[in-house]
Order: structure tokens, then sequence, then C-alpha cells
């Protein structure tokens, strides 16, 4: 068939088809949500009597869950659900804008913890299905972001050591499916170790309840260098590797009195090359690492440069470094958590109700992730990135039409990764629901 071209100018546009439906493949995240009971979580998990807007609580947070993962930042973005028969493919009632910020703004600390308790509940009906470590180690990274805010009424958003405006949220990630398993929001002015250790203290227990029975280890960068948050790792008998200030001063000393032919070469850029070692600190084991620049640049910066944590792992030095530089995979989930979840914008004054939007956007995360995992989409396909994956499978236009009382959803022909979306929902839908 001939086919012919127009000049842009020559399209006209009318919004006016009724059923077409904005972001067609949500209809995976919304299947997949039902599996897992989550309305009946929220409604079971968030009591909101006596506050203003606080009604309804499951259809207004599944609203801003299914909003995030197609994308949505602001609150004024939940509108794109009630374009055309966007609302039809979702087993639940779209909410507005309006109604769901007065919703957010209902949220006290202890409702954000409510909150909490459906991150868990929904952590542990996915680990059911299939995604619990069970008996095998589970690696966990903890680490925090800045927030990024402009305005200056916004409760808790201070200036911190970035020298930026905003908030300060502490997160923890699951390594090997990039969930976040526990969040908490702080102010922007947040110490980076505030609150660490009982967040620790909480995250384990949580793992433990929801399915973890093997060995847990955590990874921390040097922000987070703290005797009593070590003391306390080692009496809930959870191994770690925590990095160290190098340059501080007890550390410098050890790190001189090593000899030189303790150090081990290891793999490295081209232009560099890099050595571990190892020794004691506080009766701990003190890994070492140190780089400097090879060949034309390094006239430049002739020096070594250290780099050290402290850890209670077995293993050579050379594996045991690998194992911790492996940490770097948490700045995916958090560059995640800001592009697919809506965290790159925090959108009221309110602080409670900033931290209820961070627990929205872990639960939308956690979705995408989930039904990349539980839908078997694989790597090639997705790349378990929020941005991609919301390319391939979310931002996806369709159109409504009924067949003989058969409602059928018609996606655009010669879609790329059709093969792998059919696949999914095929293995979504045959899950079992996971009861209350």
């Amino acid at each position: 068939m001939k086919q012919f071209y127009h000049t842009p100018d020559g399209i006209e546009v009318a919004f006016d088809d009724e059923n077409l439906v904005a972001n067609a493949g949500l209809l995976l995240v919304s299947t997949l949500a039902s599996k897992l009971g989550l309305a009946d979580v929220i409604a079971d998990k968030v009591d909101l009597t006596g506050r203003v807007g606080g009604a309804n609580p499951a259809s207004k947070s599944l609203t801003l869950i299914h909003a995030m993962v197609a994308g949505a930042s602001h609150i004024d973005h939940i509108d794109m659900l009630r374009a055309g028969a966007s609302s039809k493919v979702l087993p639940f009632r779209v909410v507005a804008p309006s109604t769901l910020g007065t919703y957010l703004r209902s949220f006290t600390f202890g409702h954000v913890r409510q909150l909490d308790e459906v991150i868990e509940a929904e952590l542990a009906k996915a680990w059911s299905l299939g995604m619990a470590p069970g008996d095998d180690p589970l690696v966990i990274d903890i680490d925090s972001t800045i927030c990024e805010v402009s305005g200056y009424h916004k409760q808790g958003a201070a200036y911190g050591y970035t020298k930026k405006l905003g908030y300060h949220p502490l997160l923890a990630v699951r390594s090997d499916t990039g969930e976040v398993l526990h969040c908490r929001m702080r102010k922007g002015s947040a110490n980076t170790q505030r609150g660490t250790k009982r967040f620790v203290q909480e995250l384990i227990a949580r793992c433990r309840r929801i399915g973890s029975t093997g060995k847990i280890t955590i990874r921390f960068d040097s922000g987070y260098q703290s005797d009593a948050t070590l003391k306390e790792l080692e009496r809930l008998k959870v191994s770690y590797t925590m990095a160290v200030h190098a340059n501080a001063k007890g550390i410098k000393s050890l790190v001189e009195d090593i000899s030189k032919d303790s150090w081990i070469a290891i793999d490295y850029t081209e232009n560099g090359e890099a050595q571990v070692a190892e020794t004691t600190y506080k009766g701990r084991r003190l890994i070492i690492r140190r780089t400097r620049l090879i060949g034309d640049q390094a006239e430049l910066f002739p020096n070594w440069r250290y780099f050290g944590f402290v850890t209670d792992l077995e293993g050579s030095a050379v594996e045991v470094d690998q194992f911790h530089r492996n940490r770097a995979r948490i700045e995916l989930s958090i560059k995640d958590l800001k592009e697919g979840a809506g965290l790159e914008h925090i959108p009221s004054g309110k602080f409670h109700a900033n931290g209820a939007w961070l627990a929205h956007a872990v639960i939308a995360h956690n979705l995408t992730r989930q039904v990349s995992y539980l839908g078997e989409i694989t790597p090639a396909e997705s790349m378990v990135i929020a941005r991609t994956f919301r390319n391939h499978f979310i931002s996806l236009v369709g159109r409504l039409v009924n067949r003989s009382g058969k409602m059928i959803l018609r996606t655009p022909a010669r879609w790329p990764w059709a093969g792998a979306f059919m696949r999914a929902l095929v293995t979504l839908r045959a899950l079992e629901p996971v009861p209350i």
C-alpha cells in the first residue's frame, strides 16, 4: 500500500475521543495491585477517621500510586488518569487532584507510619509470590538523597550539606531487585546519620517478618560512620560494610603503617591503577583501597587517593572490596524514584503530607520492580529502569472498545515490545490472589 505523508500543518487536532486510554500499560500495574489486594491493605491499614479529606483512602492512594508509575511528579498530573477512557482500565475510582491534595494534607506523623505498614504488607505479599530471599543472603544498601524544592514556605525544607534547599529522606534498598524496603522523610538540614540506628532496627525487624530468614548484610557509605550503629548491627547479628573517612587522623596513621608488599593490585580503569590492603581499626577489619592516575594526567594528580571501610565479612580483601563497591547500584533506585515515581518534586507545604508523598512514591517504585520480576520481563526488554520500563510498557495509547459485551483494549500495531507486554500480562493474571 502506498504511504502518504502530510506536513504537520496539514493535520487537524481534536481532543474528543472518549474511548482513548492514555498510559494503557497501567493495566499491568493494576493487575498486580489487584492480585496483591493493595486496595484492601490500604483500607485496612490507613485510618484517617475525623480528618478532613480522610475518607476512602484506598481509591485516593491508588490514584496517586498509578499516576506516579505513569510519570506524575505533581498533584495536577493526576488528571491524566481522568482523560478519555483512561480510568476505565483501573479497578478503582480515580479522584480529582484537589481531592488528593486535601487527602495528603490530612496525614500526621502517625498516619505516615500507617503507610509504612502498607509498604511492609505490600512487600510481604509480593515476596510470597516468589520474590522473597528466603534462606538466601539478603544485601541491603542504605543511603539518603536530597529532594530539592523552590518554595520557602515548605515545612522542614532546609539547606543541608549540599547547600541546596530541600528534604533529606533516608532509604533502604534491596540490592538484587531494587525494591525500597524502608524509607523515612527527614528535614533538609538533617545530618546524614540522623535516625540511622532506629531506622536499621525497624528495617531488620521488617525483613525478618516478611520472609528473609538467611544472612542479612547492609552496606553504608562514610556519611553513616558510627560506632553506635556498628554495635547495633553486631547486636542484631547483621553483617556490614561501612565506609570510613580514610583521611581521619586515627585511620591515616594505620594506612601509613601498611607495608608496600601488602598492597594487592585490582582491576581498574585504563587511565588509572588501584590497590587494596587490610589492617585493623578498633578491633574491626579495615580494608583500604587506594587509586591514582597513570599516563599523561598523572602529573596533575600524582598522589594516591585512599578509601576505606570496616567490615565483619570473610573473604579476601579484593573480594570484599568489590562487594562493597557494588553498593553504588542504590543510586539507580534513587534515580528511578525521582524519574519514575514522582520523587523529583515534593509538592506540599506540609511536612507530613510530603512524608505521605514519599511513601506513595516507594510503593509505586516497588510495583514497577515487581511487575518486571513477577511478569518475567527480562532485563534485555526492560533493563529494570523506570524510564525505560515506562516507555516500553506504560506509555501506550489504546482504544477501549466493546465487542459483543467484551471489553477490548486496542493498542498500536507493530509495537516493538508487544510480545513482552502480553507475556507479562498473561503471567500476572495467572498469579493466585494473595489473601489479606
